[in-house]
């Protein structure tokens, strides 16, 4: 399984972009600088930026701070632990101190946020919620300005104008990045274009099926259609490059302590037909849960787990988020709100529907959703993983030969380990 977590920040100076929306009525702010995107990246950056006595907006187009850290994903990826250092780990031991340890690196989403909330809380971060990115005005290749709308009534609310000396961008999309004309990757580039041997398309042991499917609705029969989520794609040439991106899921804070538990509910919009593969991979399969569901056992505090994609068929929602990266509002709201419906159907179908053995229904049926966690967003997780979307094609890029230490650079500005 590989995870990509993308942190683009960067200092602008390219291409002239013409404003999209007339915003003479806009209210301005002017500050240092403007950061776009209030993930982990985002708030440590604008901490950062304030601690060193600049004038900081924080621009968040949803409701939350931290994405990934504080939405799902608290099993932190790591190798070499010394290799994390300054403020990423003076968070891993801001939450250590919850725990009375000297630093904890698996933590459940609302520990992470109070954490978070910290951070924003020493710096009295100026933070502005539900504000999406319209319009970069560029001058002399540099980003003069950029325009904001509500994200929740982008029609409604007045427009707002922010004006800095630098804007980073640290969203997981790229969408300041992409306003402001800068060269981008989506999708995974060719093996010949970086002289690499493991990029494009790669035939992996990973999340397969097993032998003897049947992807007809109705089987034996070609003529019926093929079930839901298959692509009737030819397999390109191994290596080979095009615009697909890796599966997003929703990494799952579920709890098997029944006093802080919720059962699994039938979602609104619950489709049967999307399990039905499933269901047929599940005849041919042993019927432990790991085969369905990837849980961190015993590596979470306070009975809970962080749950993600196992097998051929789990929670990834599979082929259904290429238009993610370039898409507008709209189309992202719409992906993301499929991947909620499909996920919680998901752990609906593996608990109640009779197409699944009753042995794998009891075993999925110990864990719920935990009761304090998410509270105000259905005990959901409030961040889609987005695991890659836009990739800035910057003076350097990293490549293979990077992952496996063939090359380095002489001037990084940070570290990470985790093979």
């Amino acid at each position: 399984m590989k995870y990509q977590i993308l942190f683009l920040i960067f200092c602008v100076s390219l291409f002239s972009c013409q404003s999209g929306k007339e915003d003479s009525q806009a209210s301005v702010k002017e500050v240092d600088i403007c950061i776009y995107g209030g993930t982990s990246a985002g708030v440590v950056a604008a901490y950062s930026a304030k601690k060193m006595g600049k004038s900081v907006l924080l621009v968040e187009p949803g409701k939350y701070l931290g994405g990934m850290t504080t939405g799902g994903l608290g099993m932190t990826d790591i190798g070499n632990k010394y290799a994390v250092t300054g403020l990423a780990r003076l968070f891993y031991r801001r939450v250590g101190e919850h725990y009375n340890k000297f630093e904890q690196w698996t933590f459940p989403p609302s520990v992470a946020t109070a954490t978070m909330d910290r951070f924003v809380k020493d710096a009295d971060l100026d933070v502005l919620y539900y504000r999406r990115i319209t319009d970069a005005r560029m001058q002399n290749k540099r980003i003069e300005s950029i325009t904001l709308e509500d994200s929740r009534q982008p029609d409604g609310k007045p427009l707002i104008r922010v004006k800095a000396k630098q804007f980073i961008d640290c969203s997981y999309e790229g969408d300041l990045m992409a306003k402001a004309g800068v060269s981008y990757f989506v999708g995974r580039e060719g093996n010949e274009e970086q002289d690499e041997t493991l990029n494009g398309v790669q035939m992996s042991f990973w999340h397969q099926f097993p032998d003897g499917v049947d992807p007809y609705l109705k089987e034996g029969d070609p003529a019926s259609g093929l079930c839901w989520g298959i692509q009737p794609n030819t397999l390109q040439e191994r290596g080979s490059g095009d615009k697909l991106v890796q599966a997003y899921n929703f990494r799952l804070c579920l709890t098997d302590n029944k006093e802080n538990q919720r059962p699994f509910e039938k979602p609104q919009n619950y489709d049967p037909a999307k399990y039905e593969l499933l269901a047929r991979a599940i005849r041919k399969m042993d019927l432990h849960i790991d085969n369905y569901l990837l849980f961190n056992w015993g590596m979470m505090p306070d009975n809970k787990y962080d749950v993600n994609n196992r097998g051929p068929l789990s929670t990834d929602m599979i082929g259904m988020n290429y238009e993610y990266p370039d898409g507008d509002y709209a189309t992202r709201e719409r992906i993301w709100q499929e991947h909620v419906d499909y996920t919680k159907g998901l752990l609906y179908f593996l608990t109640h529907d009779e197409r699944v053995p009753a042995e794998l229904r009891h075993q999925v049926s110990r864990f719920g959703w935990a009761k304090d966690e998410f509270v105000d967003n259905d005990n959901f997780p409030t961040q889609l993983y987005v695991r890659e979307a836009r990739r800035l094609n910057g003076e350097y890029i990293m490549t293979q030969k990077n992952c496996q230490g063939e090359e380095t650079v002489g001037d990084a500005i940070g570290m990470a380990a985790y093979g």
